[in-house]
Parts: C-alpha cells; sequence; structure tokens
C-alpha cells in the first residue's frame, strides 16, 4: 500500500480563481515532479510516489486552489495505477478533481475510469472512460490497454 495525504474537499475550484505559486516553491515542486517522472519512466512507482508527495507537502493550503495540485495529483494518481494500488489511485485522482482545471482533463478521467473499471465499479467507469473519450476521442486510449476501449463500446455507440 503506497501513502498517499490527500483531504477531501466540498468545494470546487474554477481554473479562473486558481492561485498562483510562488516562483521559488514553483521551482522546489517541479524538481521533485521532474524525479518522480524519472522514477516513474523505469517503474519505480512507489519511489515516484515519494518524489510526488514530496512536492505536494510544498503545496499551501488549502491545497485544492493551486494549480499545481491538479497535476501533482495526477502524476500521483497515476503512478499509484501504474504500481496496482488502485485505492490509493482513486482517492488521488478523485481528489484532482476537486482542483483547478481536473473536471473535463481527458486524463483524470481516464486514469479514473480505468481505476473504477478494474475495481469492478462498471457503471462509475463507464462513466469516467466516456468522459475521456469526448475530451481526448479515441487517441487517449491508445497506449492503454484495449480492454478499457472495448468495455466503453459496450456502453456507448462511439
Amino acid at each position: 500500500m503506497v501513502t498517499i495525504r490527500v483531504f477531501k474537499v466540498a468545494t470546487m475550484i474554477e481554473p479562473s480563481t486558481a492561485l498562483r505559486l510562488d516562483e521559488a516553491i514553483h521551482l522546489q515542486i517541479s524538481e521533485q515532479c521532474a524525479k518522480g517522472d524519472g522514477l516513474a519512466e523505469v517503474g519505480e512507482f512507489r519511489e515516484a510516489v515519494a518524489a510526488y508527495n514530496q512536492a505536494w507537502s510544498l503545496v499551501p493550503d488549502p491545497k485544492n486552489e493551486w494549480e499545481a495540485a491538479t497535476w501533482i495529483l495526477a502524476a500521483i494518481g497515476d503512478a499509484c495505477f501504474q504500481g496496482k494500488w488502485l485505492n490509493s489511485a482513486r482517492d488521488a485522482l478523485e481528489y484532482a478533481m476537486t482542483c483547478p482545471g481536473g473536471i473535463g482533463n481527458p486524463f483524470l478521467h481516464l486514469r479514473l475510469g480505468q481505476v473504477r473499471f478494474d475495481t469492478g465499479d462498471f457503471d462509475r467507469a463507464a462513466d469516467e472512460l466516456i468522459r475521456a473519450y469526448m475530451g481526448g476521442a479515441q487517441e487517449i486510449f491508445e497506449k492503454e490497454d484495449p480492454k478499457y476501449l472495448a468495455f466503453l463500446r459496450t456502453r456507448a455507440t462511439l
């Protein structure tokens, strides 16, 4: 199990009201995320999540008001999905949806749909996967396991 530190919130933040980070903090976050990206690329997902968590710890509260929160949580969710820690992936991706630009982001909807599918929540999987398809067309599924697009075709006319 991978530990991620996210907090549930009830409010949604519109991208136009998102806060921008101080340049020094942004640089530190970018460095930690680049480290995490490098680790994820070679399949070191636990270490990647640790690096992303370091970046996450630098985001000021309330975390879901910052644009950086969206891409950090996307990275955490992706690494957890790749590492097969589906509950942790779901938590990160759901929280990312409360951050600036989260809802409507095809990648976030894709990963959340995949997590929902892999955990047997097929109705919610279909909802998320159709959102991914609508935002990224069939191309968003090209490098993914074909089972997700095949499943979506059973639920929608594409």
